[in-house]
């Protein structure tokens, strides 16, 4: 037989990396491989989806192959609309190949519907589908999964032959094909020679295959580990998905032609149908939507007259020349690229919020510095005020689309996107779909639960990992020798991490972008599939994707400090008419005093530990600064916040690497912080357009190698254009010398990557500052608005009831006669809102309510019950309102209400029932019996405070009118005890000590046989997980009991998802006390202050005891032990009377070894 050209076969049966964890052909290599065998064209054939149909196409258009589309879809054994298990629960696999455009649009049809309307296990076509969309697919039989094999494996040759038939009379005698493999699977060589018979009787032609799902044959194993990580089974587990071979790899020519010697047409054919497969892709045409309104006929002309009006509005009239130079630019641009529309449909929906009620954010992202924009009323942040660039959000010579990101209360925006999909039709308007990739602690822990690994293994290997680095990254790093030892002498970790490095990057999972919304010109499924995740319809095409094929994305993001902020104004407008937030000063002496004292909680994106540590290092005085530490406070620029600091405290002695940049760097105090900082350089040293600052930025931002360095030698000598790209001098014609722009081309391309959006730190620093403003001028109503926002969150409530606390506000409990659903003020308190009560819904409330303001308050509990019957009051609600207090003083206590309740409930409701069948007789002494039936309630001696608690807790979820921590209080402010809510953010491995009470106790026995356990506890900001090991367990096992307060001592331990102490030791209350003596009590005072260290003498000479007392000096910055050792006594009372002279910063316990 002559041999065939590696040319005449072509693999149409393919699964990339998008077969989401079933497929390990990664395209960038798979076009690689398939190149080298001399192959000159390859299909992509993912399972139900086209996720990764445009980048395959454009990776092989790149490597000069020629690119075949496809899909292997599910085909329902009966119709789409079926779901019953029995008969349904296996679907038919069937390939389909794209033979031209009309082939793609009805593919991407089919795809789209089998998961909008066929879903059930997997996204399902039928025949009805298949007979309304063939046309222009070419159609392959499928594995032995397909319909035809299955039918064969069952015995039913004419039943498969005359199926065999039916398929070639839908899709025509030339795209109809029985698809042949052999993975040396003895199911499919039994059918093999059938499938042959079938061709042979009807003239359907035969291709070849090999379901390709790895690239080379040593891929099986990472195929098998993909598979256990798809279905959570481990590589040695026998009741795992296997692959019955090691064969379904991209195979060459000369073994594909070996395997079907006695069939070289099925060869053959694959070459001819991948030739008739010709689908192109159009990337110069934007499918922008046209903005349409009644009465406007002129888009332009609207444009201009929103544009005109809001500059007067903005800048006063006449506006000042620099504002009408800005907006005549930018019309410019605007107009010159097509996006008037693009600006009108934003602001049409901004208009409807506004007009709906709902509150809109400043503005976020590259959009802010358009000045069109502000005056439109699309962004709140004056773009000349702060020194925004335009040319950062939109510019001729940038390549990707603009786009807006708009906030909206988090309550409101789903009306926003409703009134998008009403006014532009639901075919047109879609959500975006994002891939969650593997990233490299993600795919080491991954990897290591598929490979049986064990997990302290992993969870060493991947906290060693930076969770921005890949494994390769990590291993190269000046840390990683313990990590390239590890890999180097331990077997077990270099076969994981030989493993995770062959699975990072790929996607694992399918979600929704958290706030992408498509608005397209055309029926989105003209140009892009779609499916459903969960509630929502999205593109099968990520943001990336969407935007080279010309269709544009709108963010509408959701935040939820939109709500708080209208919450807490709509409170103040209570008694403050005139007060809008808009309104209020931005430089308000008060506000920032508060933040620099790192009095942020409630602050918004200024809540976090290090946040406010940067804070009172700082000392904010304006706006800008809170731009400057937005920016700064990120994993890359973090390390520049010294520096940033230093040069503010001491400005003088900045230096300059070359006098242009300080015009551009002196805001900033010698330091780069902002993306439009490196364009103004590029511009001010080099002459370059801001378009291409912009470029380069973007290039180095991704660290495009090859870009940068044929950059750098533009940014030093200069360029004339010939490339087709905009001229400029170079910093050498600007008297830079070359070696001086050769060290700002590395600092700026270094420092690219972490560069912020100016515009977006000004916007969202602006939003952090009304929140600051609210909390300082108006704690009560904003605190309100905080804990409503967060009803749910148990951890969150803890946390600013705490803050209330601290601020000498108290919060009120939850009271049917006082309380509403929502947290509110209530003179200078804050009443608890009854929505945060376990098991109390909002009709049950909103009723409650309602019957109080109608008919008054409630005079009793029976009272009470027998008011609320029409509500369906059930015995679950009235437990949580009696054990939260919510029923107090209505003349019972909490323990004749548990014990009578059941009693009340069946009384009020027989009655009901009773007036309902007119049966009023039987009971017409009941209105007198019920206006005494507490006289009628026998006595009870109300629950202990401990029980009263506990039931507090039971309907909270945390502890309101008092703390079983409040006697230990003074014990962890000596100590400085952490709080729970802050172990997130504490380094791995960190010790902590730390107060808590004990929620839950779960124990678990080790495979050695060993006890240990798990703690849940809890202090009055938030949970904290500790575990006990087994050395330890035996040790404290007594102590441990549900609401026991014990000291706590351990290290962090930190995961990807949680956070938890590995204890060290437990002690209670009257422990902890008899350990004092291996401590010393530490005063922290300044030398000089005299009158400050005689008052701790005096302080010690009252309260002799055990405890040695030694002073910090902290101008010196030295420990100082008295010549003549005191020693103290330690006791409530005596920390509280030192608390008189000194803060509780200035106190502390600190070991004597230490």
């Amino acid at each position: 037989m002559p041999s065939i050209p590696n040319d005449a076969f072509v693999h149409l049966h393919v699964h990339s990396e998008y077969s989401l964890l079933d497929g390990a052909c990664r395209i960038s290599e798979m076009m690689s491989h398939v190149k080298a065998m001399g192959q000159k064209a390859v299909a992509l054939t993912d399972h139900g989806v086209m996720y990764g149909v445009m980048p395959f196409y454009q990776a092989a258009k790149t490597a000069g192959l020629h690119p075949v589309i496809g899909c292997e879809v599910y085909v329902a054994q009966r119709t789409r609309h079926d779901r019953e298990h029995r008969l349904d629960g296996k679907s038919y696999h069937l390939v389909l190949l794209c033979q031209n455009q009309t082939g793609y649009r009805n593919l991407v049809k089919l795809v789209s519907l089998a998961s909008l309307e066929g879903f059930y296990h997997k996204p399902r076509v039928d025949w009805e589908l298949l007979t309304q969309y063939h046309e222009g697919l070419i159609c392959l039989s499928g594995c032995l999964a397909g319909e035809i094999p299955r039918l064969l494996s069952e015995g039913s040759y004419e039943a498969a032959k005359e199926k065999a038939l039916q398929y070639q009379r839908l899709f025509g005698q030339e795209n109809y094909y029985l698809e042949l493999q052999n993975h040396g699977i003895a199911e499919q060589q039994r059918i093999l020679p059938l499938l042959l018979r079938i061709s042979r009787e009807t003239g359907i032609p035969v291709a070849a295959t090999n379901d390709a799902h790895y690239i080379a044959k040593k891929d099986a194993a990472m195929q098998d580990v993909l598979l256990c990580i798809q279905t959570g089974k481990t590589i040695q587990d026998p009741d795992g998905m296997h692959f019955e071979t090691q064969e379904f790899y991209l195979k060459s020519t000369e073994e594909m032609a070996s395997l079907f010697r006695d069939v070289p047409e099925a060869i053959t054919n694959t070459g001819k149908i991948a030739a008739r497969c010709q689908v192109e892709f159009q990337f110069d045409q934007i499918y922008l939507p046209r903005f349409t309104m009644e009465g406007v006929t002129d888009c332009r002309k609207l444009f201009l007259t929103l544009c005109k009006k809001g500059l007067e509005k903005r800048y006063g009239t006449p506006p000042r020349p620099e504002a009408v130079q800005r907006m005549k630019q930018e019309i410019g641009v605007i107009t010159q690229m097509g996006y008037v529309d693009y600006f009108l449909i934003v602001w049409d929906y901004i208009r409807f919020a506004r007009s709906a009620g709902i509150p809109v954010g400043p503005g976020r992202g590259s959009g802010a510095g358009s000045i069109c924009a502000y005056c439109m009323e699309i962004t709140q942040v004056d773009p000349l005020q702060y020194h925004l660039l335009f040319e950062r959000f939109l510019n001729p010579e940038r390549v990707s689309m603009p786009d807006f990101d708009i906030d909206f209360c988090i309550e409101g925006r789903q009306r926003v996107k409703e009134y998008v999909v009403e006014k532009y039709g639901a075919d047109h308007v879609s959500e975006i779909i994002t891939f969650d990739l593997m990233k490299a602690r993600g795919a080491v822990r991954d990897t290591g639960r598929a490979m049986g690994i064990s997990y302290g293994l992993c969870d060493k290997i991947a906290k060693s990992i930076d969770s921005r680095s890949t494994i390769s990254e990590a291993m190269q790093r000046s840390d990683g020798a313990d990590l390239r030892k590890l890999y180097e002498t331990d077997a077990t970790a270099k076969k994981l991490l030989d493993m995770a490095m062959r699975l990072e990057g790929m996607p694992r999972h399918a979600s929704t972008h958290a706030a992408g919304v498509l608005i397209s010109a055309v029926p989105i499924t003209d140009l892009v599939p779609l499916q459903r995740n969960e509630e929502s319809v999205v593109t099968q095409y990520p943001m990336g994707v969407l935007e080279t094929m010309g269709l544009l994305k709108f963010d509408f993001l959701g935040l939820r400090n939109l709500t708080i902020i209208r919450n807490c104004v709509q409170a103040i407008q209570q008694y403050e008419p005139a007060f809008q937030i808009d309104a209020i000063p931005l430089d308000d002496p008060a506000v920032y005093a508060m933040m620099a004292k790192g009095d942020t909680t409630g602050v918004f994106q200024f809540e976090s530990a290090g946040m406010r540590r940067v804070l009172t290092r700082l000392q904010p005085q304006n706006l800008e600064d809170l731009t400057a530490v937005l920016s700064l406070y990120r994993p890359g620029p973090r390390a520049s916040i010294d520096k940033y600091l230093e040069n503010r405290r001491h400005p003088e002695k900045i230096q300059y690497a070359h006098p242009l940049l300080e015009p551009i760097l002196k805001p900033t105090y010698g330091c780069m912080i902002y993306q439009e900082q490196v364009m103004e350089i590029c511009r001010t040293l080099c002459g370059y357009s801001y378009g291409r600052a912009d470029i380069v930025r973007r290039a180095m931002a991704k660290k495009k190698q090859d870009v940068m360095e044929r950059e750098r030698q533009v940014f030093i000598y200069g360029s004339d254009g010939a490339d087709g790209s905009s001229p400029c001098c170079g910093a050498a014609a600007n008297g830079v010398s070359p070696e001086v722009a050769n060290t700002i081309f590395d600092e700026i391309s270094g420092f690219a990557a972490y560069a912020f959006n100016k515009s977006h730190a000004v916007a969202y620093a602006l939003l952090a500052y009304q929140t600051a403003y609210l909390k300082c001028h108006y704690f009560a109503d904003d605190m309100a608005a905080l804990l409503t926002s967060v009803m749910g969150e148990p951890g969150k409530i803890m946390e600013y009831l705490s803050a209330c606390q601290a601020s000498g506000v108290p919060v009120l409990p939850p009271h049917v006669n006082e309380s509403t659903a929502a947290f509110v003020r209530e003179g200078n308190a804050i009443r608890f809102g009854l929505l945060a009560v376990k098991n109390l819904g909002k009709g049950l409330i909103a009723g409650i309510v309602q019957e109080r303001e109608e008919h008054g308050r409630y005079t009793s509990f029976s009272d009470f019950i027998k008011r609320t019957q029409g509500l369906h009051l059930n015995r679950q609600a009235l437990d949580s309102l009696i054990s939260c207090g919510a029923l107090d003083n209505l003349g019972v206590n909490r323990r004749q209400m548990h014990e009578n309740q059941d009693l009340l409930l069946e009384r009020y409701r027989n009655a009901g029932n009773a007036i309902v069948a007119g049966q009023m007789d039987l009971f017409s002494g009941m209105q007198t019996q019920s206006a005494n039936t507490e006289d009628a309630l026998p006595f009870a001696p109300e629950f202990s405070a401990e029980a009263l608690l506990r039931m507090e807790h039971d309907s909270l979820g945390f502890y309101l009118s008092g703390h079983p921590l409040d006697h230990v209080q003074w014990m962890a402010e000596l100590f400085h005890a952490k709080h729970a809510a802050a172990l997130r953010e504490l380094p791995d491995a960190s010790q902590v000590l730390l107060f808590v009470t004990v929620q839950q106790i779960k124990q678990h026995v080790t495979k050695q046989g060993d006890a240990m356990c798990f703690l849940t506890c809890e202090d009055r900001t938030g949970q904290a997980d500790c575990v006990v090991f087994p050395k330890l367990y035996p040790v404290v096992r007594q102590k441990l009991h549900p609401d026991a307060v014990l000291c706590v001592r351990g290290r962090i331990s930190q995961k990807e998802e949680s956070v938890s102490v590995l204890c060290d030791s437990l002690l209670t209350e009257e422990e902890m006390q008899r350990t004092f003596a291996q401590w010393h009590l530490c005063i922290k005072l300044h030398s000089g202050d005299q009158a400050a260290v005689q008052q701790a003498l005096n302080w010690a000479q009252e309260h002799r005891g055990t405890v040695p007392l030694c002073f910090y000096l902290t101008d010196q910055k030295r420990m100082l032990m008295l010549k003549k050792k005191m020693t103290v006594a330690v006791s409530e009372a005596s920390v509280r009377q030192l608390q008189m002279h000194f803060t509780s910063s200035q106190i502390g316990m600190i070991e004597k070894n230490r």
